[in-house]
């Protein structure tokens, strides 16, 4: 959650975080969930944010004391907040697709249509295709500022 925050901080996407650090978008979405990283991958993002490497070493704990960044318990939950939010909108507009599709469709077929299973099977696997697609970040409808922003407001004060 460090990165994610010091990248918030910055209005950084991740694709954009990605392009400066010489990173894959993937690399930098499995490092904001938790995963392990490499020596190389930790001096990159050092490097970027102009800081030191043990920044972003998990096992080490820092205070909000200094120059040293670290993350609360509060910017924790907000963050975890607004990923909720984010995957509600995320959800409510697949559904709203999904529903204007089913009746479009259904609505185009005035007569008997046996195959509507299979419209309505269609839709739901696209809706949850596009979910996945977002839930990765690989279709990012919400970007970093409207996130920064969204921490901040549940934080009453910037990041």
């Amino acid at each position: 959650m460090l990165l994610r925050k010091m990248r918030l901080q910055r209005g950084w996407s991740q694709d954009h975080l990605a392009e400066l650090t010489g990173l894959s978008t993937r690399t930098i979405q499995r490092i904001e969930r938790g995963h392990p990283c490499s020596l190389e991958t930790l001096n990159a993002l050092a490097s970027v944010f102009e800081t030191d490497i043990s920044t972003f070493k998990p096992q080490e704990q820092y205070t909000m004391s200094g120059d040293n960044p670290s993350i609360t318990d509060e910017e924790k939950e907000a963050m975890k907040y607004v990923e909720g939010v984010k995957s509600f909108y995320t959800n409510l507009g697949l559904f709203v697709m999904f529903v204007v599709i089913f009746f479009g469709i259904y609505g185009l077929m005035l007569g008997y249509f046996p195959h509507i299973l299979y419209w309505i099977f269609g839709g739901y696997a696209i809706a949850l295709v596009l979910q996945g697609l977002c839930a990765f970040e690989i279709i990012n409808m919400f970007n970093p500022n409207w996130e920064r922003k969204q921490v901040e407001k549940r934080l009453k004060h910037k990041l």
